[in-house]
């Protein structure tokens, strides 16, 4: 993302970097013969790696980027393959809100017949919870104390709960 067609607000900085990530680690995914959970984890790495050498991004957030993206990922994944039932479903609202663009690379990342779901479900106990000031793709977000639920139409900024002020969501499901 070039500098001067970056946003001005630092929360929508973090957000489009999310997505360029994404766009990045699945376009190279689908290019690979043997998909798999860590080659996606390792093409998200080097996403991270990328957007620090462009000037995107300071290291450590990058790495945060990459690690809430891998999370996001594997909770989508997860759910789909547990589940049986569809994205819409996981984002907690219907996916049409959601931009064409985002929602089809995020589909192709989160795709559960080309990704070994058994590698991801041990990681996703680990990254299950949302955490206030993380960055999170599109979907539902439920507060763990109040049950407000947070929509997210586009990659952003977790804010605290705007009814109980706590800082801690899971997946809408």
């Amino acid at each position: 993302m070039a500098k001067e067609n970056r946003p001005n607000d630092p929360l929508d900085i973090l957000g489009v970097a999310y997505e360029t990530m994404l766009e990045r680690s699945a376009t190279e995914f689908h290019k690979l013969e043997k998909k798999s959970g860590p080659a996606l984890h390792s093409l998200i790495d080097k996403a991270r790696a990328k957007a620090v050498e462009l000037g995107e991004l300071t290291e450590d957030e990058a790495a945060r980027l990459a690690e809430y993206l891998k999370r996001d990922l594997s909770d989508a994944s997860f759910y789909i393959s547990e589940t049986g039932r569809e994205f819409k479903d996981w984002l907690g609202f219907e996916d049409s809100l959601i931009a064409a663009e985002l929602l089809d690379v995020f589909l192709q990342a989160a795709d559960p017949t080309t990704v070994e779901m058994n590698e991801f479900k041990l990681e996703l106990a680990a990254h299950s919870i949302y955490k206030t000031s993380e960055v999170t793709g599109p979907g539902a977000l439920v507060c763990d104390e109040c049950g407000e639920v947070l929509h997210f139409h586009k990659a952003g900024c977790i804010p605290p709960c705007p009814k109980c002020h706590k800082t801690s969501f899971h997946r809408k499901s």
